[in-house]
């Protein structure tokens, strides 16, 4: 854990300017250095929510209960990183996405509210255990596990992806697993660590369209998500990835990325509303109306994607134990 006296002036993310650093041992001399996000609770955007955008606060016992839970086994959540708009119904549900591999990321994506910086050195080889603990006291049987981009390491933490998934299988009886991994910066040995675990589904988030990587997500490429995919793909694994709208795209631009899922074999895709979670990211372009969410469910599942999980406030994670 980062201690608050540390934390620096934070940055826009897609204005900040990288810069290689140096390495002691010439093994990650191609890292970059990042200053540190906080936590800015000021939100700009093109106007007022509309309505279709309004949601419960996290509310009762049985959420009580499963923060309990999670703060008790020194765990993280995406749900509550990200400031995720479906935390109380999930939460409520007795459903919640796992962020391994600790809390701080080494990328400073435009839209993410994870904070950005240097994570503690090491990997965490207990945590795969507080998971498999924590899930079964909540009762959950589809477990989703995420976690922050950790590209000060050659493996990127696949380790503790590989021995969440099988003490989670060890704990709980008939489990199924879902993984949203990082790219691992094109590492096929790390990603391979993962795959050889055989999640049910093996998820990876394109996030936006290509034109816009260079300011959503700055240090990633839109051709080597698509090849973690198209590996995962070709291993027999079920394979999800999503997007967000809002951010610029045009609806000409989805369909192309339609196009590249249908290619390589993407079974389940994700789309949902891009929401600012603070002033320092990316300004919400638009807000997409609820119609034309239809309209790209309709359109991706015609041109071939198995199934198409469309709305304002789905989010990678939601409804998940749907896609199996």
């Amino acid at each position: 854990m980062i201690e608050k006296k540390k934390i620096r002036t934070a940055f826009r993310p897609g204005d900040i300017s990288l810069e290689a650093r140096p390495s002691s041992n010439g093994v990650d001399s191609d890292l970059i250095e990042l200053p540190l996000m906080d936590s800015a609770t000021q939100v700009s955007g093109p106007g007022r929510r509309p309505d279709w955008l309004r949601v419960k606060l996290p509310y009762g016992e049985r959420y009580r209960n499963l923060v309990e839970i999670i703060d008790s086994n020194d765990l993280h959540t995406v749900c509550q990183s990200a400031r995720c708009p479906n935390m109380g119904e999930c939460w409520t549900a007795g459903t919640a996405t796992f962020m391994i591999l600790g809390n701080i990321c080494t990328r400073s994506c435009g839209f993410c509210a994870v904070m950005t910086g240097r994570p503690d050195p090491g990997l965490d080889y207990d945590e795969p255990n507080r998971v498999a603990r924590a899930a079964k006291l909540m009762g959950i049987q589809h477990a989703v596990v995420t976690s922050v981009n950790r590209d000060e390491r050659k493996d990127g933490g696949a380790p503790i992806f590989a021995l969440t998934i099988q003490r989670l299988r060890e704990e709980i009886e008939g489990c199924t697993i879902e993984v949203l991994i990082p790219d691992f910066r094109g590492d096929r040995e790390a990603l391979q660590t993962v795959l050889d675990e055989r999640p049910e589904i093996l998820n990876h988030n394109m996030e936006t369209v290509p034109r816009l990587y260079r300011t959503v997500r700055p240090q990633a490429e839109y051709k080597r998500s698509l090849e973690v995919l198209r590996i995962a793909k070709d291993q027999g694994l079920r394979t999800k990835s999503g997007i967000m709208v809002g951010l610029g795209e045009c609806e000409e631009e989805v369909m192309v990325l339609m196009d590249d899922f249908v290619e390589i074999g993407v079974d389940v895709m994700t789309i949902g509303q891009y929401l600012q979670p603070t002033r320092l990211h990316l300004p919400v372009h638009e807000f997409i109306h609820p119609d034309q969410f239809n309209r790209y469910k309709e359109i991706g599942e015609s041109k071939g994607i198995e199934h198409v999980e469309s709305g304002p406030l789905v989010r990678s994670s939601y409804h998940a134990e749907r896609h199996l």
